[in-house]
């Protein structure tokens, strides 16, 4: 049966009125069809004589043309007076990667559709400096591939708030892995393989070594051999004792993985990527890994708890290692590669200045307290102390 055009007439000017507030409410450009996620909030930690806000912004590309980055902006909270940082260019493009790669490529700051780039962020400030509850990006992105017209200023679309909230929770305070000596710490920079290092397993992507640490040991000759370095006993940190750096219980140990032939990329798994390795867990969402360790030297057993000093087993060269030193990180969960890297300090060391530069008669001496060290520096431990 039709209604009356007279009853009908309500429905069409309720229609006209919603059909004018939707029109309303989409008249602001929509933006950048994209996914933005931050896997992991950062958390400040003191490096030198700075602080630093580390973690990853994972961009997924849901237009039917590429996208490509152009700046990024970052303010502190909600205050967009204050410009904390401005990365655009070829800064841009050396901590952008495309998902599936390691390090920038050419252009990797345009994402093809379908496609995801993860922007790994490094943020450096002074050290007092009242930390935001939240960091708040501002993302300028043009259609199209660069020097296409379709990447003009006039293709340009904005996103203007994607906030991250900072974790303010202070970070682990360590002691030192070895009984004394000369350490080169390797690897823990922006650029670095184990920062770049982004492991999917189960259905889900983590990023265990965000602040990883290899500690190779230096000897009276400044190298990190002596002689012939296909043998690992001319390293001089081979079957250097190896100890809990706070106190906690040991959650798992793995030890049967024989020995590497210094300077030989070894065959590995992910049941034996890490070789002989101990965690510890030290706080309820914090874990220790010592890994690499030497065939045979482990001294616990999972359920054990152990002391700040305690030794827990020997340097080796097993896993995916091709000469003998110490992997070690800190996550939030209890596995090598399923959990998160989190920063950490260690309670005092000498900052011997970078590795490059070091010769063993002529070298800085900074003295370094709560601290992480500087990426490829040279650092001195005192005599270890025990808690009991």
């Amino acid at each position: 049966m039709r209604l009356p055009l007279a009853c009908c007439a309500p429905f069409v000017y309720r229609f006209a009125v919603i059909f004018v507030l939707l029109q309303t409410g989409f008249a602001r450009e929509r933006g950048p069809r994209v996914e933005v996620v931050c896997p992991k909030a950062p958390s400040p930690v003191k490096l030198a004589d700075r602080q630093i806000l580390v973690y990853e912004l994972h961009i997924t590309n849901f237009d039917t043309v590429p996208l490509t980055l152009k700046r990024l902006e970052i303010f502190p909270g909600k205050d967009q007076s204050k410009l904390l940082k401005t990365i655009s260019d070829n800064a841009l493009s050396a901590i952008v990667s495309p998902a599936g790669s390691m390090g920038g490529t050419k252009d990797s700051t345009t994402i093809p559709p379908g496609k995801r780039a993860i922007i790994f962020l490094w943020i450096e400030e002074e050290l007092g400096q009242r930390q935001p509850t939240s960091l708040k990006h501002r993302m300028v992105f043009a259609a199209g591939l660069p020097g296409d017209d379709k990447a003009a200023p006039s293709s340009e679309t904005v996103l203007e708030d994607f906030s991250v909230p900072v974790d303010l929770s202070a970070a682990p305070l360590l002691g030192s892995p070895f009984t004394s000596g000369v350490w080169f710490a390797s690897d823990l920079a922006n650029d670095s393989n184990h920062r770049r290092t982004l492991i999917a397993i189960d259905g889900y992507v983590h990023a265990p070594e965000r602040f990883a640490i290899d500690w190779i040991k230096v000897g009276s000759n400044g190298d990190s051999h002596h002689d012939e370095a296909a043998r690992n006993e001319n390293w001089w940190g081979y079957g250097e004792p190896i100890h809990a750096v706070a106190d906690g219980d040991v959650t798992q140990v793995l030890d049967g993985i024989p020995e590497n032939t210094p300077r030989v990329l070894p065959t590995t798994t992910l049941d034996n990527i890490a070789g002989n390795y101990v965690i510890v867990r030290i706080a309820p969402n914090r874990f220790v890994t010592f890994a690499h360790l030497q065939h045979g030297s482990v001294k616990v057993r999972p359920g054990d708890h152990v002391h700040k000093g305690d030794l827990l087993g020997l340097l080796g060269n097993s896993g995916n290692s091709t000469a003998p030193h110490l992997h070690f990180q800190v996550t939030d969960g209890n596995s090598v590669l399923q959990s998160e890297g989190v920063p950490f300090v260690l309670e005092k060391f000498t900052d011997l200045g970078p590795g490059s530069d070091y010769e063993p008669a002529k070298h800085l001496s900074i003295p370094r307290e709560l601290s992480i060290p500087g990426n490829n520096a040279v650092v001195e431990f005192g005599r270890l102390e025990k808690t009991k």
